[in-house]
């Protein structure tokens, strides 16, 4: 099997993403847990800034990318747009910690599963990515869900607006880009680690924050650094060697977890809530079955 962004997706390729996006998934524990023992969202993001630089600085070592570091920082262009993709994925770290500190989980589930609509509609529009009548079916289910959503909530959903954007905005820029995965990760890393420092700084010289108070909670903190690399690295990795849509399709993983711990903490949906999630859980199953039989195809003549 190829491994190319536009042939069959090869297996071992398929099962990264899995696992990429099962522990995103499972990501809103960890801050769950931080926010409980006093950390604010800025301090987290802060401090997952502070320690993420060098998890990804391991990775480049580990995959012996140091030259590739130094090749892209020679190009101005590639910085800027590295910079412009460090800037996406901070933001967005920013607003899901937030979002789900403050009893937002759903909402955040749901940019989520817009993300891989949305994947799947760009995917189709600027890279030719063919969208089969189950891709358009399943958009058209997940559109109404949102449009459903929207109405439930009284307002337009921008938590989860902003977190589907966003993160479309990076895969797109890490898609097109020609920096080896680890080598873009740690320079992304890098800039962000520039603000995340001084922020951490300030609040140790006033006083606040959880990190240096304890031992538990430091270490817990300090868990912040690679539970962050790993899945990006993993993201990057696989966005260059698989086709958008399928891409989009595994990114229904991590909202589904997602769900679930929000109901699990006690979040409510009201009966015209749960009829858009019906909606765009139905948009998920019909791509699902869409891939299933695109994958039969291609065996059968195998």
């Amino acid at each position: 099997m190829s491994d190319g962004a536009g042939g069959t997706p090869s297996r071992q390729a398929l099962f990264v993403g899995i696992g990429c996006f099962v522990l995103w998934g499972a990501m809103p524990l960890l801050f769950i847990a931080l926010g409980r023992m006093g950390a604010s969202p800025w301090e987290i993001v802060g401090q997952r800034a502070l320690w993420s630089a060098p998890w990804a600085g391991l990775l480049v070592l580990l995959a012996r990318q140091g030259g590739h570091v130094r090749q892209a920082f020679a190009r101005p262009g590639t910085v800027a747009w590295l910079a412009l993709s460090a800037a996406l994925i901070a933001s967005g770290w920013g607003v899901f910690v937030w979002a789900v500190n403050n009893g937002h989980n759903l909402e955040a589930s749901l940019g989520y599963y817009l993300n891989p609509l949305l994947n799947m509609a760009v995917g189709a529009a600027i890279f030719r990515e063919r969208m089969n009548r189950f891709g358009v079916a399943a958009v058209a289910l997940a559109t109404v869900g949102v449009a459903l959503q929207t109405v439930a909530l009284g307002r337009l959903p921008m938590i989860s607006l902003f977190l589907a954007l966003t993160f479309l905005g990076y895969g797109l820029i890490r898609k097109k880009l020609a920096v080896e995965a680890q080598a873009g990760l740690f320079i992304e890393c890098l800039l962000i680690a520039v603000p995340g420092v001084a922020y951490v700084i300030w609040l140790a010289h006033a006083g606040g924050g959880v990190f240096g108070r304890s031992l538990g909670p430091s270490l817990l903190m300090a868990t912040v650094g690679p539970a962050t690399v790993i899945p990006l690295a993993l993201f990057a990795w696989i966005a260059r060697r698989l086709p958008l849509s399928t891409i989009g399709f595994m990114q229904f993983i991590g909202p589904t977890m997602g769900f679930f711990i929000g109901l699990s903490l006690g979040e409510t949906l009201p009966p015209l809530g749960i009829v858009a999630f019906a909606f765009i859980w139905a948009g998920a199953a019909m791509f699902g079955l869409g891939a299933w039989r695109t994958a039969r195809r291609i065996q059968r003549p195998a």
